[in-house]
């Protein structure tokens, strides 16, 4: 699975380990990104969704139609 959110695009961000000598390392914050199915009742189908921690709690205060159509206005495929 791609650390990527369909609904809000959140993607891993890029730094550096400092170790206690202060050499760097490369390293990669990723995102808290679940899988969640949700019921699509315009389609009458269920959908599988990418989506950070933070996008969960916005579906369920926007709704499953409105995340949708965010996602589809940003050019993603649901």
């Amino acid at each position: 699975m791609s650390a990527h959110c369909q609904l809000t695009g959140a993607r891993p961000g890029f730094g550096n380990r400092i170790s206690h000598s202060h050499r760097r390392t490369s390293r990669r914050f990723d995102p808290n990104v679940q899988s969640k199915r949700y019921w699509l009742p315009g389609e009458r189908r269920y959908v599988r969704l990418t989506l950070s921690a933070r996008a969960i709690r916005t579906v369920d205060a926007i709704g499953v139609e409105a995340a949708v159509a965010r996602i589809r206005a940003r050019g993603g495929k649901v």
